[in-house]
């Protein structure tokens, strides 16, 4: 009896050794890519994020250039679908963060950003693919994208020593300017920094908990059946996080340049 619970307890502990195992190769090594299904390992010397991004930049132009059509005088189906997602950004993010001039200026940028962050994000969830968005190195290029105009965009609109001056507040004697602009100057930063992890943490974290949902089936079995039904609960809440976070960079950094540039408001 006791051998027979023995067996059992060191079953359980082999499949829960394995399922971690797996989980931890797979996020572990995030520039690896295997498709068991065709019994095929992308080469090591391929970076894979990098095809990912690659694939998405052609997805969107592949898209947008099957929804374009110079022609139409009224868009509809898709294309109307399309324009009203252009117009929201514009006239929901741009605009009213960095006024009418600057907001229809940087309205291509912002949808640029949106639809390719969303782009990384959707192809994530198809199996055997991986999210670039999970990588620290592809949501860092994002944000300092949006740091260089926050600063570099500022300069050269307001001068440096204008700029220096739009992150102090107004009345504030400057022996405490002394102690303060240093402390703005690297909340800059940290906002680059806040925009790369909470994009990054939040795609890793939710395929990580469809791992463990899925790995339930392993450990437990057929008892673990309402916990695969879960995974797919949570896999279809993905998709809305997809646009959510592609929403919420875009909307941070529509944010972050329009303190930059317009700091008296």
């Amino acid at each position: 009896m006791n051998a027979a619970v023995g067996g059992a307890l060191d079953d359980l502990q082999s499949r829960i050794d394995a399922v971690q195992a797996f989980i931890s190769e797979d996020v572990g090594n995030l520039d690896h890519l295997k498709m068991p299904l065709f019994g095929w390992s992308m080469p090591d010397w391929v970076s894979v994020h990098g095809l990912m991004v690659t694939l998405a930049a052609l997805t969107l132009l592949v898209v947008f250039g099957r929804l374009y059509d110079r022609r139409a005088v009224v868009p509809t189906g898709l294309t109307n679908a399309l324009e009203a997602m252009v117009l929201f950004i514009r006239d929901q993010i741009s605009i009213p963060y960095l006024g009418s001039e600057d907001g229809r200026r940087f309205t291509p940028y912002f949808c640029s950003l949106f639809f390719f962050i969303l782009a990384m994000n959707l192809i994530g969830l198809i199996p055997g693919l991986r999210a670039a968005t999970a990588n620290l190195a592809v949501t860092g290029a994002l944000a300092s994208i949006t740091f260089v105009f926050m600063v570099g965009g500022a300069m050269v609109r307001h001068g440096v020593l204008g700029f220096f001056k739009g992150l102090a507040p107004q009345g504030v004697p400057w022996p405490i300017l002394l102690v303060l602009l240093p402390i703005e100057f690297i909340g800059l930063f940290i906002k680059a920094g806040a925009l790369t992890i909470r994009l990054f943490a939040n795609m890793l974290a939710g395929h990580m908990v469809v791992f463990f949902m899925l790995g339930m089936m392993v450990i437990f079995g057929a008892w673990a059946l309402p916990a695969v039904a879960m995974a797919i609960m949570i896999y279809l809440m993905e998709i809305f996080i997809a646009f959510l976070q592609a929403y919420i960079f875009t909307l941070l950094s529509a944010v972050f340049i329009g303190q930059s540039y317009h700091p008296a408001h």
